[in-house]
């Protein structure tokens, strides 16, 4: 019974996952649709992003840079035919006839973002600690810069405008689902472990035989290709990409999120980025109605600055409920 136990939390999560979307998509409106979605959105990203920053302990800042890549080159695959010469008239002739369905193009945004990520790894990962954060910060502004400057792919900082909203519930939910599930199963499987080795003392881990390079490599990579995705499915919801969008402050709720739930910890994660994305939605009439902007983000420090004085480690540290580090050493 012990041994079936992940299987019935992954069962009991696709179909919680499923009966959601099927009642939201069939009752809620607009708006709760687009705030589920943005949810969603946001556990994909603090779930990866605490695959680098939890588990390996890599302070990295550029999550948003990954999410850019991922949204442009969706974006460009899924446009019509028909709309690239009018939006992009200047577009590279090679370009022009790609056309892939949605799926194929989050798949290619997902793994153009890995495939940057493993490159500038090579250097960046080199680094530690707020050095590495520095470098990273570092290479989202330079997206930012590149993708600001090549209009004739990304229309500078007009971006790109009117793609088809093919992001929904049950778009979202799939990718939780599987986000969770890789993240769950890397954290409870040998690399997991050497992963958090390399955290807590990376002298030790590389003397047992640890690959640090490859380790980091790999954590990095990961995170970065759901980062991707992430940034597909964002661009496919509100319909529009502009370079100004990934920006620091995007970058720093992600890593509130990671901080406020526990590094480490996969369910923390995902309950901080509900909570925060709740926190946002909920202040956003207030700022509107009234001018008072910015409240969200206030409010989110100052739940960081409680967490990082009376909890430190987060709401749930390095553990699961009910899967302490340890005792179940994986999933299956």
């Amino acid at each position: 019974m012990e041994n079936n136990r992940p299987r019935y939390c992954l069962a009991g999560l696709i179909l919680f996952m499923a009966g959601i979307s099927f009642l939201m998509e069939n009752t809620a409106n607009d708006y709760i649709l687009a705030v589920a979605c943005f949810t969603g959105i946001n556990i994909i990203l603090a779930v990866s992003l605490n695959l680098t920053n939890g588990f390996a302990g890599l302070f990295s800042l550029g999550h948003p840079a990954f999410m850019a890549i991922g949204g442009y080159v969706t974006a460009l695959l899924t446009f019509s035919l028909g709309k690239k010469p009018l939006f992009l008239p200047d577009l590279p002739q090679w370009m022009v006839p790609l056309h892939l369905p949605f799926f194929p193009a989050l798949l290619a945004g997902g793994c153009c973002a890995a495939v940057v990520a493993l490159v500038i790894g090579m250097s960046v990962l080199r680094l530690k600690g707020h050095y590495l954060a520095v470098a990273t910060m570092g290479f989202l502004i330079i997206i930012q810069v590149i993708f600001n400057n090549a209009e004739s792919i990304t229309r500078g900082p007009l971006g790109l405008n009117g793609l088809d909203d093919f992001t929904n519930t049950y778009w979202v939910a799939g990718w939780v689902i599987v986000t969770i599930y890789i993240c769950w199963k890397i954290k409870f499987s040998s690399l997991g472990r050497s992963m958090l080795a390399v955290r807590e003392d990376e002298m030790a881990a590389n003397s047992l035989g640890v690959n640090l390079h490859y380790t980091r490599s790999f954590a990095l990579t990961v995170g970065a290709f759901f980062a991707g995705v992430a940034g597909g499915l964002w661009g496919h919801l509100i319909t529009a990409l502009t370079p100004g969008s990934f920006s620091l402050i995007m970058s720093f709720n992600i890593v509130v999120m990671v901080v406020v739930g526990g590094t480490g910890s996969i369910t923390g994660s995902v309950l901080a980025a509900v909570l925060f994305t709740l926190v946002i939605e909920c202040f956003r009439p207030l700022e509107e109605n009234y001018g008072i902007y910015g409240m969200g983000e206030i409010i989110m420090s100052f739940i960081l600055i409680l967490i990082l004085i009376f909890k430190p480690s987060g709401m749930f540290g390095t553990q699961e409920p009910g899967f302490v580090m340890g005792k179940h050493n994986h999933i299956t």
